[in-house]
């Protein structure tokens, strides 16, 4: 009996010292690696290998073309085209022989993927992810594109590596002539002309813009349908300031329908970052945090202009899903949720966590599903597809509440009931995988978010929560020497900082202070801008490179000045610069900001709906901008009264004591608090109210 447990012991130890081995097999050079995305491939039977210049060595010395494949770990094609192709050994196989693969997350390395998308845009006239390009062992691009299937993937590699066997040169002429397109999008020439930035001059900006908004469900004309932050909370400037109702009214329909739709988590809170639909029905259902940052900035500011309480109820909802789901205990914030999470049979499928069928409602809800299937439309209009649905809403709660003879207050409560029991049914699903990365520029915009929203609802708890985002961040990520750093995970940081992490990080410090009154927040936001002219600046062009002059060199430094989903990082540094020159009485900031912002005026004129953050810069220059300094004791509590006012043409800066910063200097009275209201360096007779402050301002 001995002998034969003994046997058994063996054989166990054979089998799992097998199975070990096999595991250790199976791995990659991505199983050392901190990216949640690039751990998703660490098991491909694919030979991935991280980005660095050692593996372009490799591929030079044994004379193999290059994959280069990126994506992000909440990307639902990206999955797709990992379960069909790299998961595949026959695919792995012709991967292996032919080629040395690179994965890349292109949230770590914006750098790579900017310079690899902009070759797949010149030769196939679009973009996206997952992205896919081989290139010649030195790293320069000949093929491309984003999804493939495996049928496709296969045919196009032995295909490149048969005519790299056969014809390289041709392959190395199609290189250079491709090496020339890619360097020529980043080229930007400096404007010697003459500024001319009027309220008129961008009248007919918007006039050009406005043929392209979708009437109907709001936002851009056709679908795909992405949000688009900064358009919709330039468009929202512009129009009050302009008092210009149509787009006061756009931008308005636009809000609702975003808010009503399935884009927006009807149960848990929360954006997704795109629908696939013109109705904001049915999205691609990762949840970005960057995305959601902005959305609860300009939420916020929607409500001081309208006082509208949807716009209050998305803000704490969405801000609510932040905390919950994407906050780490260190006060920093993570990436981002999934698209594709398990089904109860254990299948990994998009959408599985959020999707509804009609027998799951009807019998969690019971009595009150008649209702709930009113208010979220589980009918044909918010069918999805395989007996599921989508929670969408088209109604105001008038209208429902007449529908069922029942008052507004019964059907809040009752639709409130009934989030609250679907919740605890969600909740024992499968949650979608998190991307626990924090980056530098996310988390940028995300303390601008909390501040905004602090700003419109003087809720202690977001600021609190952009005051911890903010000291995570010079505590992790921030070296003394003004040095930023773009990622943390697991206790550590190992990328230098691109632009984007600067001008997101000082953005967001920089409205810190006009909430806290704290110098501190504008002396880091000078120091990193300092660092950023040292290490990013164009002399030639006055503008900002995307990454550092300490960098690795790419095929191309890339110059990033559209405006998109995110709004682009020389624009937002433009922003800065013309921030902190009223701040710091810095006309070198002024003089580069306005600058910049005349150097992509004639790409303007033709595309304003993709330069939204430098119209929201225009506005600035064009309008009276109005500077509001705020000294004594009570300095905090006036600031508070201002900034729930919706007037998006000026800046705060005060101090609760004396301070040396040239609009406080020599204003602080013992006992007393004053406000100043100045414009194009003249100041108005100081008041002691915000409500005279703000007169001053209308």
């Amino acid at each position: 009996m001995e002998k034969k447990l003994l046997y058994i012991f063996y054989i166990l130890f054979i089998l799992t010292a097998c199975e070990n081995k096999e595991s250790s097999k199976m791995s990659n050079n991505l199983i050392n690696e901190t990216s949640p995305y690039l751990l998703q491939h660490a098991y491909n039977p694919v030979d991935w290998n991280p980005w660095d210049s050692k593996y372009l060595k490799q591929a030079t010395k044994e004379n193999k073309l290059v994959i280069i494949s990126v994506g992000y770990s909440a990307c639902h094609w990206c999955h797709v085209m990992e379960k069909e192709s790299f998961e595949d050994t026959l695919v792995a196989k012709i991967m292996n022989e032919k080629y040395i693969s690179i994965k890349v997350d292109r949230e770590e390395r914006p750098d790579v993927d900017n310079v690899y998308m902009n070759a797949v845009q010149l030769m196939t006239g679009s973009g996206g992810w997952p992205l896919n390009v081989v290139t010649l062992p030195d790293g320069r691009p000949i093929w491309g594109g984003t999804y493939f299937s495996k049928d496709q993937w296969i045919n196009a590699l032995e295909q490149i590596s048969k005519l790299y066997d056969d014809d390289p040169e041709r392959l190395i002429t199609y290189a250079d002539q491709l090496e020339e397109g890619v360097k020529s999008l980043d080229l930007i020439e400096l404007n010697k002309s003459s500024t001319n930035f009027e309220l008129d001059t961008m009248k007919k900006y918007l006039d050009t813009w406005s043929n392209k908004f979708d009437l109907e469900y709001g936002g851009a004309e056709g679908m795909p349908k992405f949000m688009m932050p900064s358009n919709l909370h330039f468009l929202l400037k512009y129009s009050y300031q302009t008092s210009n109702i149509e787009i006061q009214d756009f931008v308005n329909l636009s809000l609702k329908k975003m808010a009503f739709g399935g884009i927006y988590d009807q149960i848990g809170g929360g954006f997704s970052r795109y629908s696939v639909d013109n109705k904001w029905h049915i999205p691609h259902f990762e949840k970005m945090l960057y995305d959601n940052a902005q959305l609860v900035s300009l939420y916020s500011d929607a409500y001081k202009a309208t006082k509208n309480e949807l716009y209050k109820k998305i803000v704490y909802e969405t801000i609510d899903f932040i905390n919950l789901e994407l906050k780490d205990e260190s006060g920093g914030y993570y990436s981002s949720l999934d698209a594709d999470s398990k089904t109860s049979d254990n299948v990994l499928e998009e959408g599985a966590f959020y999707v509804w069928t009609e027998k799951e409602l009807k019998t969690t809800l019971k009595e009150d599903f008649t209702v709930f299937s009113s208010y979220y439309n589980i009918n044909t209009y918010g069918y999805w597809e395989d007996d599921k649905y989508v929670l969408i809403r088209n109604e105001e709660d008038q209208k429902i509440a007449t529908k069922h003879n029942l008052s507004i207050s019964e059907i809040e409560k009752i639709i409130k009931n009934c989030n609250s029991k679907l919740i605890k049914v969600r909740n024992k699903r499968a949650k979608p995988r998190l991307d626990d990365k924090i980056l530098s520029s996310w988390n940028g915009l995300m303390i601008k978010g909390f501040v905004d929203s602090y700003k419109a609802f003087n809720e202690p708890d977001f600021l609190n929560a952009a005051i911890g985002n903010a000291e995570f961040i010079l505590k992790n990520l921030y070296n003394k020497d003004g040095q930023l750093l773009r990622n943390y995970k697991n206790g550590g940081s190992y990328i230098n900082g691109y632009l984007e992490d600067y001008s997101a990080i000082i953005s967001g410090f920089i409205s810190l202070h006009e909430v806290t009154l704290d110098e501190k927040w504008l002396k880091y936001s000078q120091n990193l801008t300092e660092y950023v002219y040292k290490h990013f600046y164009n002399q030639d062009t006055k503008m900002f490179y995307f990454t550092s002059d300490l960098d690795e060199k790419l095929l191309s430094r890339t110059l990033e000045f559209r405006d998109d989903v995110i709004p682009s990082s020389n624009s937002i540094m433009a922003n800065n610069l013309f921030l902190l020159s009223h701040y710091f009485d810095n006309e070198k900031y002024l003089e580069t900001a306005t600058a910049m912002l005349n150097n992509v005026t004639p790409q303007i004129e033709l595309y304003p709906n993709s330069f939204s953050n430098w119209l929201d810069l225009m506005l600035k220059i064009s309008d009276s901008f109005y500077e509001i300094a705020i000294v004594g004791e009570d300095a905090l509590i006036k600031s508070a009264g201002i900034n729930k006012s919706f007037n998006p043409n000026k800046l705060i800066i005060g101090s609760l004591n004396e301070s040396d910063f040239p609009l406080l200097e020599n204003r602080y009275v013992d006992n007393d608090t004053y406000i100043y209201v100045c414009v194009k360096k003249a100041c108005k007779l100081p008041v002691r109210t915000s409500k005279e402050a703000l007169d001053l301002l209308n």
